[in-house]
């Protein structure tokens, strides 16, 4: 249920030729097929198709706004992989040998979800979560050391990725998705969390729209977060080359399903409604999440510990020894025991969003 190019040019044609009856059975067949595959990513969300901004520069802003929301909303690469990324993704896979595979329903679809017991009794518990056109196969560099020192770890694919049900999701999806498995799994000691699934980890955390309810997580690493959503949509509008119009149509879809405007979508802004611990870790070199993105979000939080590296960008640093000693000594329970830190009891903040939206 993606795009096909040739049919967004039948779309813009009819509208030309003033046929919108044949300009709506062109959009339906537009929506109906495969989208060619494509490489490219940006901001560690989606980079559209070059031919894209040519064609949709052709329709009408509402239309035009519509069709670039679906774009967004597709993450194709988990769906349309080149060979190489296929062999890839089953060496991942393998290390999920020694989970217990479960199938979770959620408001979102059914959800895979993955589960490392420890040897002994659990001393907590560590949710890992992916980003965006991932999967949790590609972060168990991280769990089977948290295993090991006696946590018992967590990991799904979010919605339209991986083994999950779907083809296309969002982030409210997405968060409702995890909302669901942390209130299945909980209580949440520690989330371990990259790209867009920091951003999704913070929502679920703070429980304001499009949510009913937060899950409390006690501790947050969060390895090369976006700060904020609106960056992202303007960097998205501007690839292709959406106008003022088609960009506000484009971006009403994602309020409508957010429920709270593209601007206050903010990391810096969700982490205050929690007192969780939080350790960033980021790439100075990454060109998909700047680094000033950890900067703004570390600003937020005095208490926040940002740790920089360099030469490892926005996916070399999930496979970085030093990024694994950096979150085992954040999370592992200490010799003397201690466990990992419990979740704090829920912020009214999240309250106070739902009741001001």
């Amino acid at each position: 249920m993606v795009l096909n190019y040739s049919s967004l040019i039948a779309v813009g044609a009819a509208h030309r030729a003033g046929c919108p009856e044949i300009s709506s059975r062109a959009q339906q067949s537009a929506y109906a097929v495969t989208r060619e595959r494509h490489e490219k990513r940006h901001l560690a969300l989606r980079c559209p198709h070059p031919r894209a901004a040519t064609i949709l520069d052709q329709l009408p802003p509402a239309l035009a706004g519509d069709v670039a929301f679906r774009i967004f909303c597709t993450p194709e690469l988990s769906q349309h992989r080149s060979h190489d990324h296929e062999e890839l993704t089953a060496r991942a896979r393998f290390h999920l040998r020694h989970a217990r595979w479960e199938r979770i329903p959620t408001p979102a679809g059914t959800v895979q979800t993955y589960v490392f017991e420890p040897d002994g009794k659990p001393r907590g518990t560590v949710m890992i979560v992916h980003g965006w056109t991932s999967e949790a196969s590609f972060m168990t560099a991280f769990m089977e050391p948290l295993r090991r020192s006696g946590m018992r770890v967590v990991a799904f694919d979010f919605p339209a990725h991986g083994s999950s049900e779907g083809r296309r999701t969002n982030l409210a999806d997405c968060a409702r998705a995890m909302l669901t498995l942390c209130d299945h799994y909980g209580p949440i000691d520690a989330v371990v969390a990259h790209s867009f699934g920091g951003f999704v980890s913070l929502l679920v955390a703070e429980g304001g729209p499009p949510l009913n309810h937060a899950h409390p997580i006690g501790r947050f690493v969060l390895i090369a977060c976006p700060n904020r959503l609106s960056e992202v949509t303007r960097n998205f509008g501007r690839a292709l080359k959406l106008g003022p119009a088609a960009q506000r149509a484009y971006e009403t879809h994602l309020e409508r399903v957010g429920h709270r405007p593209v601007a206050t979508f903010s990391a810096a802004e969700l982490l205050s409604g929690t007192d969780a611990p939080v350790l960033i870790i980021h790439g100075r070199d990454d060109d998909e999440v700047t680094f000033r993105n950890a900067e703004d979000i570390a600003a937020a939080r005095p208490s926040a510990r940002l740790m920089a590296f360099d030469g490892l960008g926005h996916r070399n640093v999930l496979f970085a020894p030093p990024v694994f000693r950096a979150v085992m000594h954040e999370l592992a329970p200490k010799r003397d025991g201690a466990h990992p830190r419990r979740p704090p009891a829920a912020h009214n903040r999240a309250h106070d969003l739902r009741h001001s939206a």
